[in-house]
């Protein structure tokens, strides 16, 4: 597990002696975007993270996409806690929603969500933040409520990274 811990770190780190860069660009692990590790008992598995901070982007989320990468999520940050619920409308993979405290802690996750589905999917309490991943993945890597996320919003981010998609045809 410590090796596992050390990989995912060194893949979110610089590998120079010179002073790290806290600037809003991207380790080269995750060009572009954010890295956030989740932590397991099975170990730190590092994804690239789009951001949903903004009420356009948050109501957008992952809609219309069709594929999305095994190691990639969308965190939605609500910036305080709130009890949160999500649907499947016009999403049309399946996702794992992991809804996460304030401090990082998962709350509750509900696996394998139902594409395109209205059913209201809700937190357990309140949250501030909810990643959601491609369907099997809480199995795959061993996530489990009250295990640690670490994912602190990109410096800079103010407004979503996340953009809406288009209905497939």
């Amino acid at each position: 597990m410590v090796a596992a811990l050390a990989i995912a770190l060194a893949a979110c780190s610089s590998s120079s002696d010179e002073p790290e860069d806290t600037g809003s660009a991207a380790s080269p692990a995750c060009p572009g975007e954010e890295c956030i590790t989740i932590n397991t008992e099975e170990g730190a598995f590092v994804f690239t993270a789009e951001w949903a901070v903004d009420p356009a982007a948050r109501s957008c989320g992952l809609m219309y996409r069709t594929e999305m990468a095994e190691d990639h999520g969308m965190v939605f940050d609500f910036q305080t806690e709130r009890p949160a619920s999500f649907w499947m409308r016009n999403t049309y993979i399946s996702l794992d929603m992991v809804f996460i405290e304030e401090d990082g802690t998962v709350l509750n996750i509900a696996t394998y969500t139902v594409p395109l589905s209205l059913e209201g999917v809700p937190s357990d309490g309140p949250v501030r933040y909810v990643l959601e991943v491609v369907a099997g993945t809480a199995d795959r890597i061993g996530l489990e409520a009250g295990d640690f996320i670490d994912l602190e919003r990109p410096p800079g981010v103010t407004e979503g990274t996340a953009t809406c998609g288009t209905p497939p045809e």
